[in-house]
């Protein structure tokens, strides 16, 4: 049988503001556990909490960048449930009135875009974290730290019909908060994270299967894999006469498969009831005009406008635009050189190369925009070859040196444009290597491109290539019609 998938996606993303949704405790990642509590995060009896107006102020922003109705009147609800690291015994949560809702997402998916509804974003608080020690002896830990840190949670539409596509939003949508600069979207530190909703049902059919829900997936591979994993269990029990049950599961990354974490509760199960120490949250057309005009240009904004302006290939602009600052980098460097392209093709082979080998981000990149582009100068200006050129940002990137010119002089690696020095080269290229000149002379046209190495090699990479093409090719076609026999003719 053939069965069609269906996904829903539920994101959290912890924001960044310095302290916490409902006190003033810092949201500083990995402070020794339980640093970053106080009564209110901690849930002692006759703590109240303060709502956090930045945290508003990003959820709206969220709100307009997804194409989201954002509500004049929100409400916190108390979702009751009880664990370990949930002091209160509840989280304060959104329900039935959430800030934004009816939004939507288009992504890309192998040439074809495709528009995935998003049915609300609302705040909420964090959990805190269990701590299992590697001895485990029957006890475990809890860090308050996360407690009480701010969350949107943004559900989807199950909108989604392959583990692609899933991957597509949530790249997407992390894009957009890391270029609203309200979430970090570090995913191994969980300050952004997803559950995925899977069920299939056969073809044709209308109403949705029985989902499970997925949870502990901590970057795009897990996501993707664990995903395909339940559309594969789904299937089997089906295929097999069974019935698919509705639960919570985790994903174990290490065996590549999900486990029953519990049976998956449903809203009656949380008693969702308003919070009565928090007055419903109040946001006018005033304030969500103001936030609207702090908006940046959007990842598919620019995406689309690098395409047009700089006539670059679609998949340099994807990977340019990855991040905000990535983006402004190249931009930066273009408005020094002017040639778009060039800029394009050395961030992605060489500089994207170096910062990912050394697992480093833009941000702390040793080659300043103004460095890439004088480098870049230089090739243009003939001063040194490409080849060089890759000498020399090597030493820029281990020495923090931005000088190219300056690195360019002190090793002299000045490019070599003189025609007669090269012209003797070639000429003792070609007398070393009379087999593969009759080769060539033969119709072996790759000998070509060894003869031209061996010309890089004899002037260690400083010759210029297009100069060395042309004379090389001048000296073998004297050398060919010197060795044609004369023609004779006849009456």
């Amino acid at each position: 049988m053939d069965f069609e998938v269906v996904i829903g996606l539920e994101v959290h993303a912890q924001l960044l503001t310095r302290t916490k949704i409902f006190c003033s405790c810092a949201t500083t990642f990995g402070n020794e556990p339980n640093a970053n509590t106080c009564p209110v995060c901690t849930g002692l009896p006759g703590a109240l909490p303060v709502l956090n107006r930045q945290v508003v102020e990003y959820a709206i922003k969220a709100g307009l960048a997804t194409n989201c109705r954002i509500a004049e009147k929100s409400v916190f609800a108390r979702k009751n449930y009880f664990y370990p690291d949930l002091p209160k015994g509840y989280q304060i949560s959104q329900y039935d009135l959430p800030i934004c809702e009816a939004g939507f997402l288009d992504i890309m998916v192998d040439g074809e875009q495709k528009r995935i509804g998003i049915t609300r974003i609302h705040m909420e608080e964090d959990a805190g974290k269990l701590v299992h020690p590697d001895d485990y002896s029957g006890v475990s830990y809890v860090d308050y730290n996360r407690a009480c840190v701010p969350l949107l949670e943004i559900v989807s539409e199950p909108d989604m019909r392959s583990s692609d596509e899933a991957v597509a939003y949530l790249k997407g949508m992390r894009d957009i908060l890391m270029y609203l600069e309200i979430c970090d979207g570090n995913m191994e530190e969980g300050s952004f994270r997803c559950d995925a909703n899977v069920s299939i049902r056969p073809f044709g059919q209308e109403e949705f299967g029985i989902r499970a829900e997925l949870k502990n997936m901590n970057s795009f591979r897990n996501v993707q894999r664990a995903i395909e994993y339940e559309i594969g269990r789904q299937r089997d029990i089906l295929e097999q006469g069974g019935q698919v049950v509705q639960e919570t599961r985790l994903w174990d990354a290490d065996k590549s498969i999900s486990v029953s974490m519990r049976g998956k509760e449903e809203a009656h199960d949380y008693r969702y009831f308003p919070d009565p120490d928090l007055l419903p949250v109040q946001v006018d057309q005033l304030w969500i005009a103001a936030v609207r005009e702090t908006l940046p240009e959007l990842p598919q904004d620019k995406r689309a406008r690098f395409m047009a302006e700089y006539e670059i290939p679609p998949h340099d602009a994807e990977v340019l635009t990855g991040s905000r600052l990535l983006a402004d980098y190249f931009e930066a460097t273009v408005a020094k050189v002017g040639n778009a392209k060039m800029v394009s093709n050395w961030m992605l082979s060489e500089l994207l190369r170096y910062l990912n080998d050394d697992k480093r981000t833009i941000e702390s990149c040793p080659v300043s925009p103004d460095g890439l582009a004088s480098l870049l100068k230089l090739i243009e200006a003939g001063t040194i070859s490409g080849k060089i050129a890759k000498k020399v940002f090597s030493t820029m990137y281990a020495g923090k040196n931005n000088d190219a010119a300056g690195i360019v002089k002190a090793q002299g690696l000045v490019q070599i444009d003189d025609s007669e020095a090269l012209g003797e080269i070639i000429k003792q290229v070609l007398a070393a290597h009379p087999e593969e000149v009759e080769k060539l002379q033969q119709g072996k046209a790759k000998i070509f491109g060894f003869l031209v190495g061996q010309v890089m090699r004899q002037t260690r990479g400083k010759a210029n290539p297009g100069l060395v093409n042309d004379l090389l090719g001048q000296e073998l076609a004297a050398k060919t019609a010197k060795n044609q026999p004369p023609s004779v003719s006849g009456s």
